[in-house]
């Protein structure tokens, strides 16, 4: 910390220790200047915008269907759960082949199991809902 001082006196300054004088925070009054090597300082605001990178959000599916045994729809929920704390979107689908069709209410019933299982950790995006021989849900992570 040397304190307020001309431009000319803390170029000066930069140019005895071997440095460079670089401008941190131009609108401060008065601006702020460091006397630092302008290669890491390069280096340091890169490594910090790495970081700030968002994370792109993805739909991970999960599929289950009306016969699906509870140790599995237990295995699919946890995977479900890890998707949801890694901040991705679940697809839940339940799949109808032949005649489970006559049986909507099945399907209905494991659908709503994950849903409530992934309720502490998800919100609940689109409800379930038929769509030809599939029912399916959206889950998003709780923010």
């Amino acid at each position: 910390m040397l304190g307020v001082m001309p431009t000319s006196k803390a170029l000066e300054t930069a140019r005895e220790t071997g440095l460079d004088l670089v401008e941190v925070a131009p609108n401060e009054r008065p601006p702020v200047c460091k006397i630092i090597d302008y290669g890491k300082f390069k280096y340091t605001q890169k490594k910090k915008l790495s970081k700030q990178k968002q994370h792109q959000v993805h739909i991970k599916e999960i599929r289950v269907r009306p016969k699906t045994g509870d140790h599995d729809i237990e295995v699919k929920v946890k995977r479900a759960r890890e998707f949801l704390e890694h901040k991705d979107k679940v697809l839940v689908n339940v799949l109808f082949r032949g005649r489970e069709l006559a049986h909507i209410d099945e399907g209905r019933k494991v659908m709503q199991e994950v849903l409530d299982a992934l309720e502490e950790v998800g919100k609940i995006e689109k409800t379930p809902s038929m769509e030809g021989k599939r029912m399916t849900a959206i889950i998003a992570p709780r923010v």
